[in-house]
């Protein structure tokens, strides 16, 4: 049996994603980085963008929005198996791409723009609740046009 990474991505409501993959790919503060099982342990920033695992051939792909990445070695034998990668994704924001409408991605373009026209004025008490929420807007459009064509797990 091919080893397998443990790949958990959490965001602050709830737990996304729990499961065993071949890779994983992450959008880091210094660039995209993939992670293969036995990888070194590692923590890191991330950045916006899409972290796509891949099992058995298949691609999950997940839009994020900031955030921060661990990776570990199992060392205790939890019926997974000694020596198990674990990456752990505590993101501010995730989702799977699927769960990204068409209607969602113009309503999320509309938000946007309103965003980006409030944040121009400069009485704006809150501009880092603004700039967050334009920069989920803009990552989920991004995020779902790029996946809008390619073949992935629903």
């Amino acid at each position: 049996m091919a080893k397998k990474l443990q790949l958990k991505i959490v965001t602050p409501e709830k737990l996304i994603l729990d499961e065993l993959v071949d890779q994983v790919s992450l959008p880091t503060q210094n660039g995209e980085i993939t992670i293969l099982p036995d990888h070194i342990p590692l923590i890191s920033a991330l950045a916006s963008g899409d972290i796509v695992a891949v099992n058995d051939g298949e691609y999950i792909p997940m839009a994020i929005v900031g955030g921060f990445v661990e990776l570990k070695k199992n060392d205790t034998d939890t019926g997974k198996g000694v020596g198990l990668t674990t990456v752990v994704v505590l993101a501010d924001f995730a989702e799977h791409v699927s769960t990204i409408t068409d209607a969602e991605i113009e309503k999320a373009k509309a938000r946007a723009e309103v965003l980006r026209k409030q944040a121009e004025n400069k009485e704006v008490v809150d501009f880092e609740h603004f700039e967050s929420e334009l920069e989920r807007s803009l990552t989920r459009v991004k995020i779902a046009d790029k996946w809008r064509s390619r073949k992935y797990r629903k």
